[in-house]
């Protein structure tokens, strides 16, 4: 195999399972396997603590302009390995395709991204500004990798590894994860007109929510589409000969550029509320968010942008912009004003799966991507 697919290989090897899932080691070994990447080639790197033992890991080549930075980055972890139907962290290759847990999210990007800034620091030849590449740790829990690296971070331009299908995405959407809980009163189920029955509180919640998301139908992101609401957990009663007294939904809201968390939130209270004016019987509230990343939206016109479309052009490939659904650390470089575009080789639909695979082509190609960005961004 070329260096890169070597590379992608090793990584696939270690269980870099989120720590907060369950058996989830964390990224500690992943860690350890990038820092020794650079120290061996005598590149300057160096550790941010996130968490006890769980490190971001940031390499640096120096620039010819010293006042600029372009930030490389891509996450260390990856989500479990529930209900994979072949070895996770056997990096087989098949028919062009490395197969493994983290193959194509995000190690393939990762991978790619390493070698790149090794080979131009093996060139000997200074980018025209300062290169970072930033391996993240808990992008697939609660992005506090990407949050601990963007604190007081200065740049100029960010380029975010995900599985983009080889497309310059300028924009995705945000997520919003909450609770809505209904509160009824307990009763015999053979007098259930003693109580206040909660699931069946929350079954109007939860047909106000549906009727709500259809509204929203109407309004279109040009990259985006609409967006959505799913009521993705419901829980509720005790036995089924009580009459519930609570039942509780875990709702997930995605966010176009623009939608701020705030409104958004105050937009389903006022829903709730004009509910429970209609049906005295429902008493809903809403719970503090469990998770909330914002939407972004890069401006065409952006030098990172500019040059992407560039280098994807000169390689033959699609060069226009594209969006996304899924959420990324993208967002909180964008939130800081720096122009950030997500690229990476693979598909999101093999993330996550049962079978992860990444083709090998992509990942070298993605290698020559991320190396022309950073020795031609100014």
């Amino acid at each position: 195999m070329s260096p890169v697919l070597q590379t992608l290989a090793d990584l696939v090897r270690i269980n870099s399972i989120n720590s907060s899932y369950e058996g989830g080691p964390g990224e500690a070994a992943m860690a350890a396997y990038v820092r020794r990447f650079f120290e061996q080639r005598g590149m300057d790197v160096w550790e941010q603590e996130v968490f006890p033992g769980r490190n971001n890991v940031i390499a640096r080549i120096p620039g010819r302009d010293a006042s600029r930075r372009i930030v490389f980055e891509a996450h260390m972890d990856t989500v479990s390995v529930k209900g994979m139907t072949i070895d996770p962290f056997d990096p087989v290759v098949k028919d062009g395709k490395m197969h493994g847990r983290g193959s194509v999210d995000d190690k393939a990007g990762l991978a790619a991204m390493m070698h790149a800034v090794a080979d131009i620091h093996a060139s000997g030849d200074r980018p025209p500004c300062e290169v970072w590449l930033a391996a993240v740790v808990d992008e697939e829990y609660s992005f506090r990798g990407v949050v601990k690296l963007c604190e007081d971070l200065k740049a100029d331009a960010a380029v975010v590894a995900e599985p983009t299908e080889f497309k310059c995405v300028i924009a995705s959407k945000g997520v919003l994860r909450w609770r809505i809980r209904t509160k009824g009163k307990a009763a015999h189920s053979s007098k259930p007109h003693l109580g206040v029955n909660a699931i069946t509180a929350m079954s109007r919640v939860v047909l106000a929510l549906n009727e709500d998301h259809e509204r929203m139908q109407e309004v279109k992101h040009p990259l985006l589409g609409p967006g959505t609401c799913n009521v993705g957990v419901i829980h509720g009663g005790v036995q089924v000969n009580f009459v519930p007294d609570e039942a509780v939904i875990e709702i997930d809201r995605r966010l176009l550029p623009g939608e701020e968390v705030p409104d958004v939130l105050a937009h389903y209270q006022t829903l709730l509320d004009a509910l429970m004016k209609r049906h005295p019987d429902v008493m809903a509230e809403m719970e503090t968010p469990m998770l909330q990343d914002w939407p972004f939206q890069t401006d065409e016109g952006a030098a990172v942008v500019q040059l992407a479309r560039e280098v994807l052009g000169e390689m033959g490939r699609e060069n226009g912009v594209s969006g996304v659904p899924f959420g990324s650390d993208a967002s909180k470089f964008a939130r800081l004003g720096i122009p950030t575009v997500l690229f990476g080789p693979g598909s999101i639909d093999q993330a996550h799966g049962a079978v992860e695979y990444v083709e090998c082509a992509e990942v070298e190609k993605a290698l020559a991507v991320y190396t022309e960005i950073a020795r031609r961004f100014v």
